[in-house]
């Protein structure tokens, strides 16, 4: 397969150590405690509070922590601790309770009653309307018990399941094919750069990235973060000097163009993530957006966008454009990402076939913690019949056969070609709707009604992306029966922090209100997407079915895959045709704008002066910065926490 410049870049940042050590120990254990009882908390503040471009600052301000509290008793910390550390925060960011908090928000919505669905969420979601519980904002009470055990289940069932057809996979793709992953050193190297030993620093350059995004991180959290919180616990009105999430600036350009929504997000990290992020993908998000703004005034000037009119703002915008027209046309768009992807597997793979050497799969690197292949399919076909069993349980007048589809047929094929793609091209590939459309089809053919399928735990999973993880954890030189140790520490301590501060947090003010302000802006229209598509299963006019259009699928799958072929013919780089449908998909310029920016300024400034270290600097940059944000995020947490809970009694 032809493998162009940018990619191969990424692919040589990093290669596989020959020493592997595991990094668990005590420090491991007060790790865990430390994220899940002090760092989880301002995770899920700040996912409230500005969005969810701020979760891997915890990562990083719980390892800087604990690397100068190392400093400090004369000891280090090695690599393979750091990286472990850098594990369990992820682990923890997931915080499973926080989906608690958006069941409660859906269960109460004005989408829901609007839709008519209120009645139909199931209890083992959440309590209806009018139940205690809500009025009194608290988990801790009998009508949450099902829900949360429920959860907690499916949680134990996930952590296991990681270690199942995700590690057969990357064994598969990185051991046998020998893949070379090429965005996998990315999420390696900032760990690395906290690994220095203080000789290291003296001579190194990693130390000294990571410090100076640090520091401006630390500039840039304290007016975007720490200034509203602050002065929001003082003032009537917290004061906010850049807006969150966004500048609106949609009901100023609708004349000039409308059925737009136009905006602009000054979160400066998007500046950094434009520099980490292939510049090819991020062109092409440009130019699909810049199709967008062209083709939607057309579109309302014909008609098909004939849900917006004046004065919508940014999110009403979006939707009634994505009932219109951009549902449907992304859905196409996806399936012709997911058809790109799974013929150049096929080529590929018809090229190295016959040159595979399969005895890797019994013989890994010495070291390296590797469990048995059979043992890894083994937990793969264990999960997902848990996964059918609480499906059967909880929806028993659904067609059980798509269950075991789901779990023994399209899950292994889905993965495989996103592992592929993982590993030749740092994609992501998915199939759009294939979930949805076989709900429809148990409403349609096999007489279900009702919308408690949508929120079962179904086994439709795509294990693909697990493998670019088990690749990082290789380059790190981080043995697996660390991380497994890790697992086993981790789990208890997050399900407990989750839930302790879940309640915490829904205590202290209602979710989503003004003292959540992202959530408050962005969950209705959340809540408007997840639940148009619900409707599909219930009897009568469905208004999914009302927005879906075969013809709009048709021209986003045709135009895809012409794209793709004109790109490929004229020589272009694999990563634009990505880039180029992720604008078309209903993009808004919010975001985009200052990713460019980065994009450009990485690409023409910063590769110009420092050559092909920049490839290593810009990631560690990133995290530096995420550090520093998380530092003043969890300060303006700590300050809101303690100021708040004072005036309540019952804490």
């Amino acid at each position: 397969m032809y493998q162009d410049k940018e990619l191969r870049e990424y692919r040589d940042l990093l290669t596989p150590p020959s020493h592997f050590e595991e990094g668990f120990g005590w420090k491991t254990v007060i790790g865990a405690i430390f994220i899940g009882f002090l760092m989880m908390p301002g995770s899920m503040y700040l996912q409230l509070v500005i969005g969810q471009g701020i979760g891997p600052a915890a990562r990083w301000v719980t390892i800087i922590l604990f690397a100068e509290v190392a400093k400090r008793s004369y000891t280090e910390l090695k690599q393979q601790e750091i990286f472990l550390l850098y594990y369990m925060a992820g682990a923890a960011l997931a915080s499973p309770f926080q989906g608690l908090l958006w069941n409660q928000y859906l269960v109460q919505s004005d989408a829901a009653r609007m839709l008519g669905l209120t009645e139909f969420i199931p209890d083992w979601v959440a309590p209806q309307p009018g139940s205690g519980s809500l009025l009194e904002r608290t988990f801790l009470h009998r009508d949450w018990l099902i829900p949360i055990l429920l959860l907690t289940g499916a949680q134990l069932i996930q952590r296991i399941d990681h270690f199942g057809l995700g590690y057969a996979l990357y064994r598969v793709t990185s051991d046998v094919e020998k893949l070379p992953f090429p965005m996998a050193p990315v999420g390696a190297l900032g760990t690395m750069a906290l690994a220095e030993s203080a000789e290291d620093r003296k001579t190194g350059w990693k130390w000294r990235i990571f410090s100076i995004g640090g520091v401006i991180g630390l500039g840039f959290g304290t007016v975007y973060v720490l200034l509203p919180a602050l002065s929001g616990l003082l003032l009537a009105e917290p004061v906010r000097l850049i807006p969150i999430p966004w500048i609106k600036l949609t009901p100023y350009t609708e004349n000039a163009l409308p059925a737009v929504a136009t905006g602009l997000q000054l979160d400066l990290g998007l500046l950094f993530v434009g520099m980490v992020l292939p510049f090819w993908a991020v062109i092409g998000g440009l130019a699909g957006l810049v199709i967008t703004m062209v083709a939607n005034p057309l579109l309302y000037e014909h008609g098909i966008l004939h849900r917006w009119h004046e004065g919508m703002a940014t999110v009403e915008t979006v939707f009634a454009n994505n009932f219109d027209f951009y549902m449907s046309f992304g859905i196409g768009l996806g399936l012709s990402i997911g058809a790109i992807g799974i013929w150049q597997v096929a080529r590929s793979f018809a090229r190295s076939g016959n040159r595979l050497d399969f005895s890797a799969l019994f013989n890994p690197p010495d070291g390296r913690g590797d469990i048995s292949f059979w043992l890894s399919i083994a937990i793969y076909v264990f999960s997902t019949l848990a996964y059918v069993a609480l499906c059967v349980w909880l929806v028993p007048s659904f067609p059980w056969v798509f269950f075991l589809l789901y779990g023994f047929v399209y899950t292994p094929v889905v993965s495989y070609v996103t592992a592929r793609m993982e590993g030749i091209a740092g994609q992501y590939v998915s199939l759009p709707m294939v979930r949805e459309a076989s709900f429809i089809a148990g409403a349609k053919y096999f007489g279900y009604s009702g919308i408690e399928i949508w929120y079962a735990p179904i086994p439709v999973h795509n294990y693909g992306e697990a493998t670019v993880q088990f690749r990082q954890i290789e380059l790190t030189g981080t043995s697996l029966r660390g991380i497994i140790k890790a697992e086993l520490i981790v789990f208890p301590v997050v399900m407990v922090a989750s839930l302790i501060f879940s309640q915490f947090l829904w205590r202290l003010a209602p979710i989503p209100s003004a003292s959540y302000p992202f959530a408050q802006e962005l969950w209705h229209l959340q809540a408007l997407n997840s639940l148009l598509m619900q409707t599909s299963t219930l009897e009568g006019n469905s208004l999914f079915f009302q927005a879906l259009s075969g013809k709009f699928v048709g021209l986003g799958l045709g135009l895809g895959v012409v794209m793709y072929g004109v790109l490929s013919i004229t020589g272009l780089p694999v990563m634009l045709i990505y880039g180029i449908v992720r604008g078309l998909g209903q993009s808004t310029p919010h975001g985009l704008v200052l990713e460019v920016a980065g994009a450009l300024l990485g690409r023409f400034y910063f590769l110009k002066k420092y050559g092909s270290r920049w490839r290593h600097y810009a990631p560690v940059l990133l995290a530096g910065f995420s550090c520093g944000m998380g530092l003043t995020g969890m300060f303006a947490m700590g300050c809101t926490l303690i100021l708040k809970s004072l005036g309540r009694l019952a804490y």
